[in-house]
């Protein structure tokens, strides 16, 4: 599978510090414009490191070098290396998160909110830059928990939160026979973070169809669909 680039939003300013009248927007200077662009390309700069090098083994001045700036000019935007990656998180994988749980009023099954969450998680994840930061923080999680703790309260308690608001509504509809799954919503987002783990270890030995194996989760969980 085609690895699918993530590239990071870079700010704009009006030419002369001017707002637009047709936009509103706020003007913004052309020095605060110079500082937002060298902190976009220091993140931008950094997730390549991360990536490519590991947590652990990623240094500050190849983060400078790739980046195009000095080493000191980091320490005005961010005060350690974990402060720098934290900074990628919120960029990079928040807002998908965001997007993924502001799901629309369940005018339809649960189970098809399930299915656009998940497929929607592959299409974000898998196969992209986000997929390889996921797969960072499994991999170094362990041995620097702060970094672990601040995906957890960032990401991870999201999605479980948004998975267990579901599962009790597909209780409370009829739609989940098993209750006791509203107590482990880890198991409705497993084959998504399999899918994650696999693509970057095995895929080249089995390749994995990520979706047919979401489908076939569920109905477990839900049942098959019935076909007319």
């Amino acid at each position: 599978m085609a690895r699918k680039s993530t590239k990071l939003a870079k700010p704009s300013a009006q030419s002369g510090g001017h707002a637009s009248a047709a936009t509103g927007e706020v003007p913004v200077s052309n020095r605060t414009a110079r500082a937002m662009e060298r902190r976009a390309a220091i993140v931008e700069a950094a997730m390549e490191e991360f990536i490519a090098r590991g947590f652990a083994a990623t240094r500050l001045d190849d983060i400078a070098k790739r980046a195009g700036v000095a080493k000191g000019t980091i320490y005005l935007h961010f005060k350690d290396k974990e402060s720098m990656f934290e900074e990628l998180v919120r960029i990079v994988i928040v807002p998908v998160v965001a997007r993924l749980t502001a799901l629309p009023p369940p005018t339809g099954s649960v189970r098809d909110l399930i299915e656009a969450f998940a497929s929607n998680f592959l299409k974000e994840v898998i196969g992209t830059r986000r997929g390889d930061l996921v797969r960072l923080i499994v991999a170094e999680g362990p041995r620097f928990p702060a970094v672990a703790d601040f995906y957890y309260r960032e990401v991870v308690s999201r999605g479980i939160a948004a998975m267990r608001a579901l599962i009790e509504l597909g209780i409370a509809r009829g739609e989940i026979r098993q209750k006791e799954l509203a107590r482990y919503p880890q198991i409705l987002v497993a084959p998504a973070m399999i899918a994650v783990i696999w693509q970057s270890l095995f895929a080249r030995h089995a390749p994995l169809d990520a979706q047919e194996m979401l489908r076939v989760h569920l109905d477990l969980i839900f049942g098959e669909r019935r076909t007319t």
